[in-house]
């Protein structure tokens, strides 16, 4: 069993690295993988320091799935050696974890498409030596994929080398402009088919994982499931539908996302909607939660729960809530019900999972698992023994 630390990994200190004394490569110098039409963009993603940790989600969510991009290798000098999947989920998946770029792009043929920045730091800005790293990328030729809270495109550095190198840089969390942002309409009533929001007790815990996959387990099993996604990971592993809804201003984002959880269901017709969860509604330091309750108007509730981890993630000085407050809290705030519980096993054995698992049940009177580590069909029957409506093919696969 891998564990997953609760506290951050120490941060490498500083390099005095100069990035105005980076050179883009030669156009012609550039070689990039030989990808056929089909195949995905291929990246290597950054997580120095913080792979298989909190501050690494990013990195982890795009380890386990993306739809957008094949990922080659993670660059983190504390693991380099190791295989990320064994890292995170003790599963080898042959994406190599090496020291540096320079090390990366040694074991990879030709120049990689993207350049992917893999952590969430709560800041959101980049460092001095993360800074060199991103302009040593984007002179090697690699486009760059940032999640940051801070725009790169709106840096003249990064802008004028990006323009030098010919490649482009994405900001993933830059909202709509703002003429064309969206208030709630009340719309949300038209979306006939249920609406499930996988929420947590804290942040950093796990929603979009069990989200993601909660999401392909009903498709496996012939329920049509479409998720839609509130965070810059979920976007960049290529959601179809989402928004970061920690960039969009306040009063725009029940009506972002209520109207793009209309256009997931007028374009897809499916038969029940996932919605990505963001923070936690009882903590203070988020407010996204409560727009994700107002905005989806969801029929039922997923909670995620870290049973061993003591405090709020980020904030030692905050203890973590109950799964029953928790779900109080959603009970009292919202016209919903929490039809289940998730775990997240970070620091437990697999026979602390279990323990837990009936504990909670019994206390909660709801069905519980573990996304990760106990069986699919369980969380597919914690959505059918709430919504019988929803009739199970099976050995049906729906895309």
């Amino acid at each position: 069993m891998i564990t997953i630390p609760l506290t951050r990994p120490p941060i490498s200190p500083e390099i005095p690295l100069f990035p105005r004394a980076l050179k883009p490569a030669a156009k012609h110098a550039i070689k990039r993988p030989q990808r056929q039409e089909a195949q995905t963009a291929t990246a290597i993603v950054y997580c120095e320091a913080h792979f298989g940790a909190i501050d690494g989600k990013t990195a982890n969510g795009l380890v386990r799935h993306s739809e957008k991009y094949t990922i080659l290798s993670v660059i983190d000098s504390q693991k380099a050696g190791l295989d990320a999947g064994n890292v995170l989920d003790g599963k080898t998946n042959d994406i190599p974890i090496f020291a540096d770029l320079a090390e990366a792009l040694a074991h990879t043929q030709g120049v990689p498409d993207y350049f992917i920045y893999g952590i969430a730091p709560a800041a959101g800005i980049l460092s001095a030596r993360e800074r060199a790293v991103v302009f040593e990328a984007i002179s090697r030729g690699m486009n760059i994929v940032n999640g940051l809270h801070e725009f790169l495109n709106d840096d003249p550095e990064f802008a004028a080398a990006a323009k030098a190198a010919n490649v482009e840089i994405l900001d993933i969390r830059r909202p709509r402009p703002k003429n064309d942002l969206r208030l709630f309409s009340g719309r949300i009533n038209e979306v006939t088919c249920p609406r499930i929001a996988v929420l947590g007790t804290d942040c950093a815990i796990g929603k979009r994982t069990t989200a993601s996959i909660l999401t392909r387990a009903l498709n496996e099993s012939g329920v049509k499931a479409v998720m839609v996604t509130t965070g810059q990971t979920g976007l960049i592993q290529g959601a179809r539908h989402g928004l970061a809804m920690d960039a969009v201003p306040s009063q725009f984002c029940a009506g972002e996302l209520e109207a793009t959880i209309i256009e997931a269901f007028e374009g897809e017709n499916p038969d029940v909607i996932i919605i990505e969860g963001q923070g936690a509604l009882s903590h203070p330091a988020f407010c996204t939660t409560a727009f994700i309750l107002r905005g989806s108007a969801p029929d039922g509730v997923i909670l995620q729960h870290a049973p061993n981890r003591k405090h709020r993630c980020d904030f030692e000085q905050m203890e973590m809530p109950t799964p029953r407050s928790e779900i109080d809290l959603i009970s009292a705030f919202a016209d919903t019900k929490v039809i289940g519980l998730t775990i997240n096993h970070e620091n437990m054995s697999d026979t602390q999972v279990s323990t837990a698992i009936m504990s909670y049940e019994g206390e909660l009177g709801i069905p519980v698992t573990d996304a990760l580590t106990r069986p699919t069909e369980l969380l597919v029957a914690m959505v059918l023994s709430s919504f019988p409506q929803l009739k199970r093919k099976p050995g049906a696969i729906v895309q």
